[in-house]
């Protein structure tokens, strides 16, 4: 849309850019009527947003304003507010004689390219999002914005709203067997920024190693390695984390566990290892940060209760409401032993100045009207159906492959058979729009003859998403 002129300078052409003003008509469209003294503010956006993108490069010579007034069919005075605006921001330069240009500094910005975020059927842990209880929740809505004070739109207290936590001490008490009190209920926005505050407490006790299953979520170590902890990784066996395999204990901080549904092999802590963990953390004084990962959700038989409410003198409960709502409600909670209940409070009014005082407040009355309750009990029976049928496809399809883990939870592990390459199965399943996880991206130290195996989230699945699944699977291994 710029056309070039060659200008004398010494003994050199250098040329010039020139834009006409019907080439900027042309290239920008009409100016829509937006209202009296507001026109000029409207052209230098459009200018602006041109300039960003390229249209006009560096060291363009703009029209004249009278003929960019003419063509436009405006005042002179909109023109020149638009060039002002334009100048005074630096994306303009005007001399005495010659002219205005487009400014040197002004380059054309690259959109920078969207990342592709992997499909979400079967990767584990999402729940059926088209499960969320949305009359529940628009109904709890419209209760907390008719009953909340004004004081409740401030920044509040950083442990959450008082009645949430309230709330959640009697529902964890009753459902998890924890012992707990509403002041030592501390609301974070997921499990996610509850294991960040507990890493840099963590990391600031001279004690800076942390001990997890192995294999577990990559997620959860990536996130401790980069708050500057030194993660080990300790052997999982049929009852859970080998106790008597932990390393140096005496150097560790934290030993972090998924005792309700170990991540991803789905077996729970036995009571003999339970009491194991609990003597050496209170032998080496070493925090047991429970992330209490699906404990909403078991089939067979009821829950187990948390680690918790056996020791809260040294262990950490995790939870939230990404796995029984929706990941995208940032709700979850932590709480802590006493002597660490100040650290993690004063640690987090540096990284959360305020709440979601609606959310929280919509939350507690699920909790207080059952209504959460009665979600959850909904959810399990229709998770149960779907953890059978995925079970029974893969046994009438591929006897070779053996479900590891209880039934419980969103996922299952399904070992694969020595003859199959996990990673061949796994980039099919892909590349077919499955996001699989593999057990060996899972395990911090991988030994030559584990045994491969696939961590799929069936939760989100549809029956016929199911069969498709294992067809795809079944083929992948020949």
């Amino acid at each position: 849309m710029v056309r070039n002129k060659d200008q004398s300078v010494g003994h050199f052409h250098v040329p010039i850019r020139r834009c006409s003003a019907e080439e900027l008509h042309d290239t920008l469209g009409g100016l829509e009527r937006v209202g009296a003294g507001r026109l000029g503010l409207r052209l230098a956006g459009l200018l602006r947003e041109l300039l960003r993108t390229g249209g006009l490069p560096a060291g363009t010579l703009m029209p004249p304003s009278r003929s960019v007034a003419e063509t436009f069919g405006v005042s002179r005075g909109v023109v020149v507010t638009a060039y002002e605006q334009l100048l005074a921001e630096g994306f303009l330069i005007a001399r005495q004689g010659a002219g205005t240009r487009v400014a040197d500094s002004v380059t054309a910005a690259t959109p920078a390219a969207m990342p592709s975020l992997p499909p979400p059927m079967a990767r584990p842990g999402l729940p059926d999002l088209g499960g969320f209880p949305r009359a529940r929740w628009l109904a709890a809505y419209r209760h907390v914005l008719m009953t909340m004070s004004s004081a409740d739109f401030g920044y509040g207290d950083p442990r959450g709203h008082q009645q949430l936590r309230a709330e959640l001490a009697v529902y964890l008490r009753r459902t998890r067997g924890a012992v707990i009190e509403p002041e030592r209920v501390v609301v974070v926005n997921g499990v996610a920024e509850g294991l960040a505050l507990l890493a840099d407490v963590v990391a600031a006790t001279g004690r800076p190693r942390i001990a997890v299953e192995d294999p577990a979520s990559p997620g959860a170590r990536e996130l401790m390695a980069r708050r500057g902890l030194a993660v080990v990784g300790v052997p999982v066996d049929d009852e859970g984390i080998v106790v008597d395999a932990i390393p140096e204990p005496g150097r560790l901080g934290a030993i972090l566990l998924t005792p309700a549904h170990q991540y991803p092999t789905g077996v729970i802590l036995s009571p003999a290892r339970r009491r194991a963990l609990i003597e050496l953390a209170r032998e080496h004084v070493v925090l047991l940060v429970e992330d209490d990962y699906d404990g909403a959700f078991r089939y067979a038989r009821d829950p187990v209760g948390c680690l918790q409410g056996l020791a809260p003198d040294v262990t950490v409960l995790l939870g939230s409401v990404s796995k029984t709502l929706a990941p995208a409600l940032r709700l979850g909670w932590l709480v802590a032993p006493r002597a660490w209940q100040e650290q993690l409070v004063a640690r987090r009014v540096v990284t959360s100045l305020a709440g979601q005082a609606m959310d929280e407040l919509a939350f507690a009355h699920l909790l207080l009207t059952g209504g959460y309750d009665i979600h959850v009990r909904q959810m399990r029976r229709r998770y149960h159906k779907r953890r059978m049928h995925l079970v029974a496809e893969l046994d009438a399809a591929e006897p070779e492959v053996v479900v590891r883990g209880d039934a419980s939870g969103l996922h299952l592990l399904a070992e694969l058979p020595p003859r199959v390459g996990e990673h061949t199965v796994l980039s099919s399943l892909r590349l077919n729009g499955f996001d699989v996880q593999g057990l060996a991206e899972c395990r911090v130290a991988c030994p030559p003859d584990a045994p491969g195996g696939l961590v799929i989230g069936y939760a989100a699945l549809s029956p016929g998403s199911i069969t498709r699944l294992v067809s795809v699977l079944s083929q992948a291994m020949g």
